[in-house]
């Protein structure tokens, strides 16, 4: 197998692992809050072998904090929108961070968002719009808003990470930190979890935690951005099939359409920005050193919920 198609394998199989979030955190009987807590307990101990195996020191600053309360956030929030709205809808609204990415971008950092920006957030805005009308009518309403802050949160981890002082992987290990300290007061006079809540939790913080993380890093290192974006776009999609298949939670006819929007704008968008990227760093002259290229290590450890 060559290197690209294992990287893109890492990818996939990261993608599958972070869609067991929804299933397995309707499958325990706990708080979303207490539920983020417990998974984290054990990812802690997956982030921890892996620095010490790497010798990662995980650094400790204004941006790493900034980072780690983004991934904190996401983490409370994600749990939290999974116990008050359906699985599809707590993925796929979180899966709109991109959209936050270009808005935040331009209030904080004044960055002006190009044409293909502003199509984006208009198709991604079309398909939230179709989640929110549907949840009016469904009692769901503020677990939509919470899986819509997560996108914001969550935003704010890919540009705290990108900042030049940033450590994603440790930002990633003191958010799951926090997220324990969040949890712990939650963690008292809980029900039994049973077997089938047991091997959830276990699957949670080993590998929908844990060892997608460290699948996402490695893979991402291989793997060509339009792909990764591609392989990436399962997990919003398989995420509420296996709701749908192991729980009977399926979703309402305009949320089903939402998501076709959601999933489909914001996958177009990353594959469209990557290949104008593409075409606009083969147009600069080798000699010129303006060519364009990645921080090493910023993609590490993006992907947290």
């Amino acid at each position: 197998m060559s290197v690209r198609c294992s990287g893109t394998m890492f990818v996939f199989l990261a993608a599958v692992l972070y869609s067991t979030a929804g299933l397995c955190m309707k499958l325990i009987p706990w708080s979303g809050m207490a539920l983020n807590g417990g998974r984290s307990i054990i990812a802690l101990g997956v982030f921890g072998a892996y620095l010490l195996i790497t010798r990662h020191k995980p650094k400790l600053n204004r941006w790493v904090l900034l980072g780690a309360a983004a991934v904190c956030g996401t983490n409370v929030l994600f749990a939290l929108a999974n116990k008050m709205t359906t699985a599809a809808n707590a993925i796929v609204l979180q899966y709109t961070a991109p959209i936050f990415v270009i808005l935040l971008s331009f209030v904080l950092l004044k960055k002006k968002p190009g044409r293909l920006d502003l199509v984006a957030c208009a198709v991604v805005f079309l398909g939230v719009v179709c989640f929110f009308v549907e949840s009016l009518g469904g009692g769901q309403l503020a677990g939509d808003v919470i899986s819509l802050v997560s996108g914001i949160t969550y935003a704010g981890v890919f540009l705290l990470n990108d900042m030049p002082d940033g450590d994603p992987i440790a930002s990633v290990f003191w958010g799951a930190v926090g997220s324990v300290l969040a949890g712990l007061p939650f963690m008292t006079d809980l029900p039994p979890l049973g077997t089938a809540g047991v091997v959830s939790m276990l699957v949670l913080g080993v590998f929908q935690m844990g060892g997608a993380f460290l699948c996402l890093t490695i893979g991402l290192r291989t793997t060509p951005p339009v792909t990764a974006s591609l392989v990436s776009g399962i997990e919003p999609v398989l995420n509420p099939v296996l709701v749908a298949l192991f729980y009977g939670e399926v979703m309402g006819p305009l949320s089903f359409l939402g998501a076709v929007i959601v999933v489909g704008g914001v996958v177009g968008y990353n594959v469209l920005l990557t290949k104008r990227k593409g075409k606009e760093t083969q147009d600069v002259p080798a000699c010129s050193g303006n060519a364009v290229s990645s921080a090493p290590g910023k993609e590490d450890g993006i992907k947290v919920p």
